[in-house]
């Protein structure tokens, strides 16, 4: 018997152009990897919500627990040819909740330039606010108090197709 020196099995050769081809694909893996992840990071970050999570965690409870209490549930509905949105704020009866401070930030997630401090007014039980709104993500942060002292608080994250 003899013995080979050959260290490719099989006879096939390993060249430097399979080499190139192998480092290539599994950077092009990573990199790609790398992308869909930085576009998914990207694509769901709201931003930063509070300044101090620990601080907002101590009470978070008891102000969830009476915000619940409340029973409010809130609806946007955009009209993009009038550029008029609508907000439905309805207490637990189903009838249109009264607060006695109300306010609405129109926010994109990661970007401060395009907010928009909206005007609402009422209208038929609904509140109303001309928006300059484009294509993309965008958030409703609502705040106020109900006539009860209770403190109010809720995002609504909804898509304007362009």
């Amino acid at each position: 018997m003899t013995e080979e020196n050959d260290f490719t099995p099989r006879g096939r050769e390993l060249t430097g152009w399979k080499v190139l081809m192998i480092f290539g694909g599994g950077f092009a893996v990573i990199l790609g990897v790398n992308l869909f992840m930085a576009f998914s990071a990207v694509s769901t970050f709201s931003g930063m919500e509070v300044s101090s999570s620990y601080a907002d965690s101590q009470d978070f409870d008891e102000r969830r627990e009476a915000q619940e209490a409340l029973g409010w549930t809130a609806e946007v509905e955009l009209d993009e040819a009038e550029g008029m949105l609508t907000l439905h704020l309805l207490d637990a009866e189903g009838n249109a909740a009264v607060p006695a401070e109300f306010q609405a930030l129109l926010t994109r997630p990661t970007n401060l330039e395009e907010d928009q401090l909206l005007d609402l007014t009422r209208n038929s039980g609904a509140f109303v606010a001309p928006v300059d709104i484009a294509p993309g993500r965008w958030r409703l942060r609502l705040t106020g108090t109900a006539r009860d002292g209770t403190d109010y608080r809720h995002n609504i994250t909804f898509r304007v197709r362009g």
